[in-house]
């Protein structure tokens, strides 16, 4: 949240500056992408069932359907829940991907930072694919690759970025990607982030970890430009 309001909407309004020497319309063009990026997050998240949405929390109801009485789990089901998630969540992180080539395209050191930031935010997303798959399976490996694959989305949402936009980089291009970029990352500190960590601890842990993480984006941010 704080890089994408700190940064990466300064950069966008800054781009457009550079194309229209106007900074109410610059301005007034960021707003409009930013919001096209929160659209699109929510459409994405809209196409996923809430059943196999790993970003939607489960009911107690829902958790029991997963076996088939209280001492033998229904491998069947859980290896659908898996895959399911794997599937889930490669459609997930493709912008993610996305959002931190153009971020270290511009700049390495906001790059990096937005990197660290989803690296994080995947290691849930991981144990959600691969705890099932071995439940189901018994088998280590086969949790460890379905979890992988599914986190190959980013560096392929990065690949596509390179050879569909670098040809056409420019002020104008950098504004609007930058916009959609920040969209889409506040709708996922929103959208995913927040309600999961409300659901793990309470309120008060939750915007203590709110302060911290940005205070420390902000320390490394500022001690990445002082160097």
């Amino acid at each position: 949240m704080y890089v994408s309001f700190m940064e990466i909407l300064k950069k966008a309004q800054d781009s457009f500056t550079q194309v229209l020497s106007n900074a109410t319309y610059a301005e007034l063009l960021t707003l409009v992408f930013f919001f096209l990026g929160i659209a699109l997050s929510a459409i994405i998240d809209k196409l996923i069932p809430e059943d196999v949405n790993p970003h939607e929390p489960k009911s107690n109801q829902e958790l029991k359907e997963l076996k088939t009485d209280h001492k033998m789990l229904n491998t069947n089901a859980l290896k659908r829940t898996g895959l399911f998630t794997a599937l889930a969540i490669g459609i997930h992180n493709f912008p993610e991907g996305f959002a931190t080539f153009i971020s270290a395209l511009d700049s390495l050191t906001l790059g990096v930072t937005i990197a660290l930031a989803i690296a994080i935010h995947n290691i849930p997303e991981g144990m959600a694919v691969s705890l099932p798959i071995y439940h189901a399976t018994g088998e280590r490996k086969k949790a460890f690759w379905y979890a992988t694959l599914s986190g190959l989305a980013e560096p392929v949402g990065a690949v596509l970025g390179y050879f569909l936009l670098l040809p056409l980089m420019g002020d104008a291009t950098l504004g609007i990607t930058f916009a959609v970029v920040a969209g889409i990352m506040i709708y996922i500190s929103f959208d995913e982030l927040l309600p999961a960590a409300r659901v793990y601890g309470n309120a008060h842990t939750t915007i203590a970890g709110l302060v911290f993480g940005m205070f420390i984006m902000a320390s490394s941010l500022l001690i990445f430009k002082l160097v």
